[in-house]
């Protein structure tokens, strides 16, 4: 039995997908290479994606840009398979994690002054201590005790001061952590729709199938691709065409349950992962959502037009026990492509005959 291991897009064998793997590592190199595309991890995740051809209609999107001007930059291919901007994630952190520091080193300070001035008062009650020792005249001794009460009153002011601050350092310090937790969810949500972005969607098909592996509970995946928006684009615009992907997003989110994931893995195509659910039933869920979206009217709110019907398109895969994520992506968007060839507007499964015709 073939050794498992964690790897890049999920769970696969040691033996022959391991093999595969590496050949499809390659493969984007040497895209890269021809391209002269910047090698960075990002870069080169995309191109795996690319050269997996696991989303061959993304695929062909690529190849489009490609031919129509002779390269692709970064952000053209990272928009395609939907990774959020790399500029915006790193400016966050760093303004983040400049905030914590600062706040930090504010705490740091405050202690090493609370500890000078309690090492102080320790100082002064010992003087004072040793003063008492031995002492038999009254005045003297009144005077010693008002030096130690005006010590004690000094020390509890300081003390207060010293609280005060803590607290406000500490409520600092909260709105710090709830910063880096939106920052957190910031990196996994598509700015658009608010749905998982393609890095999550990635880590989240990787535990999904893993789980399913593990309990043979089952697993489908969804893909969905809006039908002509980029003749949407071009006829009413593109903030037009993000109200629609807006509003194709909030559909998604009115059929999904708890254990569900919806993400935006491209500029206009959506992944649906779908848990402990028979195919038939998945299918239902795309039927329901592509319908929910034909039903509605869109308007061009600047100017009254309306912009006709919007469809949707979708294939559906179930889970291969053992199969690696590249291959479940792969059987989906075949799916989704014999949806698109025999008229659009319809949600296909992996055993439908229309997707081997």
């Amino acid at each position: 039995m073939p050794v498992l291991r964690r790897g890049f897009l999920g769970t696969v064998t040691a033996s022959a997908d391991h093999k595969a793997t590496l050949a499809y590592a390659k493969l984007a190199l040497g895209k890269m290479r021809a391209l002269r595309a910047p090698c960075d991890p990002r870069s080169f995740a995309a191109w795996f994606t690319y050269t997996t051809r696991c989303s061959p209609s993304h695929n062909v999107l690529v190849n489009q840009t490609i031919s129509r001007q002779g390269n692709i930059s970064v952000a053209e291919i990272e928009t395609i398979y939907g990774y959020a901007p790399v500029d915006v994630i790193a400016d966050n952190v760093q303004w983040t994690t400049a905030g914590v520091i600062d706040e930090l080193g504010q705490a740091v300070a405050m202690m090493a002054a609370a500890a000078g001035i309690v090492a102080g008062y320790r100082g002064d009650l010992g003087r004072l201590v040793r003063e008492l020792d031995g002492v038999h005249d009254p005045k003297r001794v009144g005077a010693i005790v008002d030096g130690l009460i005006q010590a004690t009153r000094s020390m509890e002011a300081s003390n207060e001061a010293f609280t005060t601050a803590l607290e406000a350092l500490r409520q600092e310090i909260g709105e710090a952590r709830e910063k880096a937790q939106t920052l957190r969810v910031d990196s996994l949500t598509d700015a658009l729709t608010q749905l998982a972005n393609r890095a999550c969607f990635e880590h989240e098909l990787d535990r999904c199938m893993a789980t399913s592996d593990a309990t043979n509970d089952g697993l489908c995946l969804l893909l969905m691709d809006i039908d002509h928006l980029g003749k949407i684009n071009t006829t009413f615009g593109h903030t037009a065409g993000d109200e629609v992907l807006r509003v194709v997003a909030h559909s998604l989110k009115q059929h999904v349950q708890q254990n569900d994931v919806a993400a935006r893995i491209g500029g206009e195509e959506f992944a649906v992962l779908l848990p402990k659910i028979p195919l038939r039933a998945a299918l239902t869920v795309g039927d329901h959502i592509r319908s929910r979206v034909m039903a509605m009217q869109f308007i061009k709110r600047s100017t009254g037009e309306g912009m006709g019907r919007v469809t949707l398109s979708g294939g559906i895969a179930r889970h291969r026990r053992g199969e690696s994520p590249w291959e479940l992506m792969r059987r989906a968007d075949h799916c989704l492509m014999a949806a698109k060839r025999h008229g659009r507007n319809r949600v296909i499964c992996d055993d439908d005959a229309l997707v081997t015709a």
